[in-house]
């Protein structure tokens, strides 16, 4: 099998894409991942803030 004769879209689609403006499915994926990213990092950050609160707030007579 030949990687060159591998398309992602038909003709009529990759044509539409590049008449509309450029890589409209590129810079939609682009545009997901920017919003995607801060939002997982946020979540992760305060998910590290509260375990880290949770250990400091932990009687250590009640620890295994």
């Amino acid at each position: 099998m030949n990687v060159d004769s591998i398309q992602l879209a038909c003709t009529t689609c990759a044509n539409a894409f590049k008449e509309g403006g450029g890589d409209a499915a590129g810079w939609s994926i682009l545009f997901m991942l920017a919003m995607i990213v801060p939002v997982l990092g946020a979540t992760g950050v305060c998910m590290i803030r509260i375990v880290r609160r949770e250990r400091e707030a932990l009687d250590p007579k009640y620890a295994d």
